[in-house]
């Protein structure tokens, strides 16, 4: 055995001629469910999917529209733009601030990014969060892109799919990122006056504000497998309560067992799921809506003769 370690290294460079330059610094992924090392090439290819465990991890609201149409996006109210109306400040950082260096970083504007589009050749109204924009907390561009959503949406008589993730309302705006919830909410009224759907889909995570306002009163809302779903996070609960909550509790699939989603779909299936859904809606709409501008009708005046 001590003649193996003998051997001449004659030929063997080592690392010495390769250029580390030439290799990229986020070549791997470490995956923070099972916590193995996933080549990135395939995790992007898996739609950032643990291909070892099934972790599904979180994507950009620019990846969530590749569930559209190839093409098919167009853009909306790109021009709003955040304001600190309240001069905020913490740890030495105004809010002004803070959001010009996370304009910078993530190349958004705020949270959401809305538009129109299609699935399966089916016209709808779109609105994406996205979590890496200050948590996707809720302020004012949020919810009026949200809100502009819904309107646009009724407007064309289309469907509105939402896609939401969030950590609650934006602190920084007070008072009016709270009015979001039931500004958007009145939209979304609208919206169901008109006769169109509200298909809500609930990615990790999504609590406070956003939770326990407009994608809890959405016509069919569903979750990805594990994703987190609540209003108050499960340790600031057992703090309060001073009691041990159950396993998975707040995750997907203890809300289905619960009533409070209508389906967990992994996101493999995402895409086909929601042409079903469209699809389903499209056939049976024409009919109700003659019916329903019938019974609108009937609750008019009638004219003095």
């Amino acid at each position: 055995m001590k003649e193996f370690f003998r051997l001449s290294r004659k030929g063997f460079t080592g690392r010495d001629d390769i250029d580390s330059a030439q290799i990229p610094d986020d070549l791997w992924v470490k995956c923070s469910a099972c916590r193995e090392l996933i080549y990135k090439k395939q995790l992007n290819d898996n739609l950032k999917v643990c291909p070892k465990c099934g972790h599904h991890m979180r994507m950009s609201a620019h990846e969530w529209i590749g569930l559209l149409d190839v093409g098919s996006f167009r853009e909306m109210d790109s021009n709003l733009l955040p304001t600190d109306p309240l001069g905020f400040v913490a740890a030495d950082e105004s809010y002004a601030t803070k959001l010009a260096k996370t304009q910078q970083r993530t190349g958004m504007t705020d949270a959401v990014i809305s538009g129109v589009g299609a699935i399966s050749g089916i016209r709808l109204c779109i609105a994406v969060a996205d979590f890496s924009f200050m948590g996707a907390s809720m302020g004012s561009v949020y919810g009026e892109k949200m809100a502009r959503a819904a309107e646009r949406a009724a407007e064309l008589g289309v469907p509105l799919l939402t896609i939401n993730t969030s950590g609650g309302a934006r602190q920084q705006e007070g008072v009016i990122g709270l009015m979001q919830m039931a500004k958007i909410t009145m939209a979304l009224t609208r919206l169901a006056e008109a006769g169109q759907p509200h298909i809500a889909l609930l990615v990790d995570p999504c609590y406070g504000g956003v939770t326990a306002s407009y994608p809890s009163v959405a016509d069919i809302i569903i979750a990805e497998p594990g994703a987190n779903i609540g209003f108050a996070g499960k340790r600031l609960i057992e703090q309060i309560m001073r009691q041990k909550l159950p396993a998975g509790f707040q995750t997907a699939e203890f809300m289905l067992e619960h009533g409070m989603i209508d389906m967990v779909v992994p996101r493999s299936e995402m895409r086909e799921t929601l042409a079903r859904i469209l699809k389903l809606y499209q056939q049976r709409q024409a009919p109700a809506a003659k019916a329903d501008l019938a019974a609108r009708r009937a609750t008019l005046p009638q004219p003095i003769m």
